[in-house]
């Protein structure tokens, strides 16, 4: 088992360091045009920083591992709401855009909501399952996001952003190129290893999906939300976040269930409900006295409570 762990961190590190190249290259692109921080956030590094679970849910639905891949959407969207918002809002408190509160984070509960209810409607055959007509549905609800991201960015002035692009065209091409080519490689190693490991410590898929390569996946936003706290960029740390938990639901949910219909297992259900709990508190604390901030004490609260529940998870299936 030995080597499976040395493959499986060597998978994650190419996840990782191939997101950083497609960000890197996708946001010298972007910032050509003069893209706000927000709709940078949004789109461009909330697209590179979700590619792992695309590229790992992609290799999971066509080998049959259904359980990873609800695992891992679910997984990597709580990570993302409570450890890495958590720890992004202890670092600073987090003032948010009014955008972000009364129109985004709803946007990203209202395609947790049309998720939730696509995998509980019942399949002709039998059972749950996510099939091509709800792919074309999640995809169409994503267009009309990147829609509704598009009619944000005309409303952007240049002068707003502040942004250069740095580097040769080429340049940016490469590292675009580069990053896609990581994350396959990447992608593969992560879900083979992954799925060995499980096998051989008799621990569950669904679990494997929601901690390791949930966690795993969730990196590249991990690093960039914190590196935005740092630079005291609340709308980067944020926008990539919100942006990627729709990503993941809508974009991703629908391009792996064009390609392969995906099964669902109930046992999921709870994580639903932690996912939609978690987006409702973080708005209504964002909404309440009308601050628009994430303090450090409710960002220390999210944290503590998923680290309560992964722990509770893994002592559960031990």
């Amino acid at each position: 088992m030995t080597l499976q762990i040395i493959l499986l961190l060597g998978g994650l590190a190419l996840l990782i360091a191939g997101a950083e190249w497609l960000v890197s290259g996708a946001s010298s692109l972007a910032r050509k045009f003069k893209i706000s921080d927000l709709t940078i956030g949004l789109t461009v590094v909330a697209f590179g920083t979700s590619a792992p679970e695309l590229v790992v849910n992609l290799f999971a639905s066509t080998n049959d591992h259904h359980d990873i891949f609800f695992g891992n959407i679910l997984g990597s969207n709580n990570f993302n709401l409570f450890i890495i918002l958590g720890i992004a809002g202890v670092i600073l408190p987090l003032k948010v855009q009014l955008s972000t509160v009364w129109k985004e984070i709803p946007m990203s509960l209202a395609a947790l909501v049309v998720f939730y209810i696509m995998v509980h409607i019942p399949s002709p055959g039998g059972g749950y399952l996510l099939g091509r007509v709800d792919s074309f549905i999640l995809l169409g609800l994503f267009a009309l996001f990147q829609y509704y991201i598009y009619r944000q960015i005309k409303e952007y002035k240049p002068e707003e952003t502040g942004h250069k692009p740095s580097g040769p065209l080429f340049k940016m091409i490469a590292f675009i190129i580069l990053g896609l080519a990581g994350l396959v490689a990447g992608g593969k190693l992560v879900l083979d290893n992954a799925v060995e490991i499980a096998k051989e410590m008799g621990v569950s898929e669904k679990v494997i999906g929601l901690t390791i390569i949930a966690a795993g996946t969730s990196l590249p936003e991990l690093a960039t939300s914190v590196v935005a706290a740092i630079r005291k960029n609340a709308d980067i740390a944020v926008g990539n976040i919100v942006g990627s938990n729709i990503f993941n639901l809508l974009l991703i949910g629908g391009l792996v269930s064009v390609v392969s219909p995906i099964k669902y297992n109930p046992i999921f259900d709870i994580d639903f409900y932690i996912l939609a709990g978690g987006t409702i508190v973080l708005f209504i604390n964002l909404v309440s006295w009308r601050k628009h901030r994430l303090d450090r004490w409710e960002a220390a609260l999210l944290l503590l409570f998923y680290l309560g529940y992964t722990i509770f998870l893994i002592l559960k299936h031990a």
